[in-house]
């Protein structure tokens, strides 16, 4: 995308506020218009008062003034008032448009970029896109009211000394070019190294408790320090850039205007001109030094946020989750099939060398609970993960109720799955929210009462003194990992979908949490189409089958007593795991 088509685009979300964004123009450029009328004034105000004591000058020419100031004064502060107004909605849109599409990215974007980079574009890179969107506009249009109207006083006083100043134009355009260039590739850097600052930061207070347990306070400091070093690298090349760029335009500038001050007084001594006439021509040449100095600085601003842009818009523009199905399957029997089903990783869009998935081939009838066991690597959570389409097959496919999951939509086939992880995810909320979390309709409190009582959720919930109100903290800190676990379980049953995935739900916990989970998880599968993995015995021996799995592939099924009989790779593993948690 080139420069100018990057901030058409960003100059289209103020078009929905057209209507302010005028009137700050409308005020900038009534205050600008203002702005010449000071040096145009001078000459006969000099000339009136000082020269041939004109009563009508001396007596007007105060109150001229003060009217120029106020109507000056209103129309900037409409102007800024505005301005400022369409730049915060501008941040807002843009910063509602990318947590939507962050809503609906692909597993594997996540899976392939940091979380403190995502975080940064939201909260650092779109605030950058501000000044480039709405200030760089009205200030371009002041400052160039500003310097036509001076030019065009000039002109009138004095055609060739003006047309003399203009000689140097060339050169302040050279060197706001190659500033310009510095400005966008260190805007770049910077907001590259406050995406890896916030990572640091956000590693760092999650993993606060590891961060203290082994000690790693001096570890964190230092990527902390070598971060924010780079930080302040790019931001002083930045800083250098920006500087150098108005005492270079303005050294130009100064000694174009030297020049001309010698040629003008020379004009003078000859009666070329009056009094007031070559100080309003200095006036008005003194006076365009400011608007130049602001409209080389616009260029900071503009390279800053275009660079921003760039950021905002990749993120914007990322494809987000395949959903062409256009089926609606309304609730479920149940049944799944995979059908020669492989998959790979992808890293940044290439494929993986190695199959995580190979010719993956399995029935689960409705109601029935499989069991998948193997060791880590072999592709349990991966199979799991592809039912939900947070992942899409490399090949072959997945069928609910004889319906390839690809044609059903995102949402229909999601309302169908329920899913209990060993990492609960719980919101900063309270417990009542956390168990009604999702629902597309008003749930009444009965109904969530009823779902944590049966996921003995309501044993320790009553034993607060809020009850259901209880804020449970971030990722909930304040519960136990069984006490989280059955919240977990509580919202899936609230939920009632009739395919039901548990990835190690009972890992991790002591005997009586596990007593009470495993209890929850059992009234919880009852009825329902139920891909359990785990490892423990208490869970697996129940399954109607139990399916083995090894480097991606399904090597055995079977039921508990059937693959003890056959002595294999299931036998082995149970084995193993006996022994080492004996």
């Amino acid at each position: 995308m080139t420069n100018t088509q990057l901030y058409l685009r960003l100059l289209s979300y103020v078009r929905n506020y057209w209507r302010v964004f005028a009137a700050s123009v409308l005020g900038t450029a009534v205050s600008a218009a203002t702005e010449p009328l000071l040096p145009a004034l001078l000459k006969p105000m000099l000339d009136g008062t000082f020269v041939h004591k004109d009563d009508f000058v001396i007596r007007w020419a105060p109150l001229i003034i003060v009217l120029i100031f106020l109507v000056r004064g209103i129309a900037g502060f409409v102007a800024t008032y505005a301005i400022n107004w369409v730049g915060n909605k501008v941040v807002m849109d843009l910063r509602g448009e990318m947590f939507r599409k962050l809503l609906t990215l692909p597993s594997h974007y996540y899976d392939n970029h940091a979380t403190g980079n995502l975080i940064s574009k939201l909260t650092y890179d779109v605030t950058q896109v501000t000044a480039a969107a709405t200030s760089v506009v009205t200030v371009s249009i002041r400052d160039t009211i500003i310097i036509a109207g001076l030019l065009g006083w000039l002109l009138y006083l004095n055609w060739k000394l003006t047309l003399l100043s203009l000689i140097v134009t060339p050169l302040v355009a050279l060197v706001i070019y190659t500033i310009n260039r510095r400005l966008r590739n260190a805007s770049r850097d910077s907001q590259r190294a406050m995406g890896n600052l916030t990572q640091v930061i956000e590693e760092s207070v999650t993993a606060h408790k590891v961060v203290k347990l082994f000690g790693g306070q001096n570890y964190e400091e230092k990527r902390f320090t070598h971060e924010t070093n780079w930080m302040r690298r790019h931001m002083m090349k930045q800083a250098a850039a920006a500087a150098a760029n108005v005492p270079l335009v303005q050294l130009v500038a100064a000694i174009a205007l030297a020049i001309i001050i010698y040629l003008a007084t020379s004009q003078a001594r000859t009666d070329a001109t009056s009094v007031g006439g070559f100080l309003s021509f200095v006036a008005a040449m003194l006076m365009l030094t400011a608007p130049i100095k602001r409209l080389t600085s616009v260029s900071e601003f503009m390279q800053r946020g275009l660079a921003a842009a760039e950021s905002v818009f990749e993120l914007i523009d990322t494809e987000s989750e395949n959903d062409e199905g256009r089926v609606s399957i309304g609730r479920a029997r149940g049944d799944l099939r995979f059908d020669h089903l492989d998959f790979a990783y992808r890293s940044d869009g290439e494929r993986a060398e190695r199959l995580a998935l190979d010719d993956i081939c399995l029935d689960v009838p409705a109601g029935q609970n499989i069991a998948l066991v193997g060791a880590s690597g072999s592709g349990k959570s991966t199979l799991a993960n592809l039912v939900p389409r947070f992942y899409l097959p490399t090949g072959g496919r997945i069928l609910l109720d004889g319906i390839d999951i690809n044609e059903l939509s995102l949402k229909s086939l999601r309302e169908n799955i329920a899913l209990v992880s060993q990492e609960v995810v719980l919101f900063n909320d309270t417990l009542a929210a956390n168990i009604a979390y999702g629902q597309m309709r008003e749930v009444r409190k009965d109904e969530i009462v009823a779902a944590a009582t049966a996921a003995h959720a309501m044993e320790f919930i009553r034993d607060w003194p809020e009850g259901l109100d209880t804020l449970v903290g971030e990722r909930g800190v304040k519960l136990s990992g069984g006490q989280r676990q059955r919240i977990a379980i509580a919202r899936a049953i609230l939920k009632d979908a009739p395919v039901l995935i548990l990835d190690e739900a009972t890992s991790a916990l002591d005997t009586e949490s596990e007593r009470h989970v495993q209890a929850a998880l059992e009234t919880l599968m009852r009825g329902r189409t139920t891909l359990v993995i785990a490892h423990r015995l208490s869970t697996i021996e129940k399954a109607d089958r139990i399916v083995v799995m090894q480097k991606g592939r399904i090597i055995e099924t079977g039921t508990h007593e059937e693959l003890l009989a056959d002595k294999g790779v299931y036998a082995q593993l149970l084995q193993f795991s006996e022994s080492a948690n004996p």
